[in-house]
């Protein structure tokens, strides 16, 4: 007997990175440059705080919103790094900041409602929002170097707005936003009865200049649901630990939501943010130079190569190469590449049909990868073209 599930369920499907990834398994010598996953160890600090939880006996249910401390802990964080504060009544601790997200989106999606996404993005965010019976409106950024503008925004919001999902740094571009282009974008928001979303977990991967966050802006925070964690800028991917942060009368019923979800998140982990956020603030600081080391080198060599760059990334670690110059079908290219030279890269077009004709290339890996994985793709060029 072979029984069904509801009629959104056929939005669910392995997502298009994973697919890719999975044609690797049988490449023995691949550079798989497709996941991305900082390649550091775990600071210390927060291992050590992990572990001691744990023989601690701390591993009961904590508040539905995550231990006080903890709460306090992202509080003073986003205070001091920031400039800006919630109180501990206005944070969620989640399981990773795709737990928030998915209790944003299933707080606040009706059926039909539309949701602004600027484009190429992460393709996770699309079947969240399609099983919910929402509806995903790509914003084509590809003509302002993968940034959202304001004329963009008003240009897309209709009657069915719902919500505007931002990611800067991006994934997969890592372009960021400036203070003055966030404010811009403030202006514009601060006037339509929209929710914003931002997603800023790689807001401490950013090189040259200071992430700005929406939440730095007053005139939105009764619209803003912020998510932050702690997966990429302390490489904590798999301990799962995530920030919600908005207006306390939007809070208390997400919390709701992530309540029947999960209960609490991770409480060992939860006492290992702590950690994080007061002992180990200086983590991104050498990750991010080993970042900018990697990116830099890649820049040089994919332009050297004859790959076009739409825009310098500054921040998360990623770089999204333009490859009209060897062909438009990024996908079947990718799949060449892996096929004859073992190195893998996932296709743009696995980030909307917006990012096709480009690929993306993760630098979370070390630089002598990176190295013979431009060596081994020069000499497919060579072969190839």
């Amino acid at each position: 007997m072979k029984l069904s599930l509801n009629d959104n369920s056929k939005f669910l499907t392995a997502p298009s990175i994973r697919q890719f990834s999975n044609k690797i398994k049988d490449i023995d010598d691949c550079i798989n440059l497709t996941i991305g996953q900082p390649d550091f160890p775990m600071p210390d600090v927060v291992k050590n705080a992990y572990i001691n939880a744990i023989k601690e006996d701390q591993t009961k249910y904590s508040h539905n919103k995550g231990l006080l401390e903890t709460r306090n802990a992202v509080s003073q964080y986003f205070k001091q790094r920031y400039g800006f504060q919630y109180s501990s009544e206005e944070i969620i601790i989640t399981n990773g900041a795709s737990e928030a997200l998915d209790t944003v989106l299933r707080s606040i999606i009706n059926h039909g409602d539309e949701i602004l996404i600027p484009s190429p993005i992460y393709a996770g965010y699309i079947p969240l929002i399609k099983t919910l019976g929402g509806i995903p409106v790509f914003i084509d950024t590809t003509e302002t170097n993968f940034k959202i503008t304001p004329h963009a925004i008003k240009k897309h919001i209709t009657s069915k707005t719902k919500a505007i999902l931002l990611n800067y740094p991006t994934n997969p571009t890592g372009v960021i936003l400036t203070y003055d282009e966030v404010q811009a974008i403030t202006n514009v928001l601060k006037n339509e009865a929209i929710f914003i979303i931002s997603d800023e977990i790689y807001a401490e991967n950013t090189f040259n200049n200071k992430h700005t966050s929406f939440a730095e802006f007053e005139s939105i925070r009764d619209q803003l649901l912020l998510v932050n964690g702690l997966s990429k800028s302390h490489s904590a991917t798999g301990i799962r630990i995530g920030f919600l942060l908005g207006p306390e009368y939007l809070i208390e019923k997400l919390t709701f939501m992530h309540a029947y979800n999960c209960i609490c998140a991770n409480v060992p982990a939860q006492i290992a943010c702590i950690a994080a956020l007061n002992e180990g603030l200086d983590a991104p600081q050498y990750m991010n130079k080993a970042y900018m080391e990697r990116r830099d080198f890649l820049i040089d060599k994919l332009q050297s190569l004859g790959f076009k760059l739409d825009a310098k990334p500054e921040g998360a670690f990623y770089i999204f190469p333009n490859i009209e110059n060897f062909t438009e079908d990024d996908f079947t290219f990718c799949v060449d590449v892996l096929e004859k030279a073992h190195v893998a890269m996932v296709p743009g077009s696995s980030f909307t049909d917006i990012g096709k004709g480009h690929v993306r290339i993760s630098y979370a890996y070390e630089l002598d990868a990176l190295k013979e994985a431009m060596r081994r793709l020069e000499q497919y060029l060579i072969e190839r073209y």
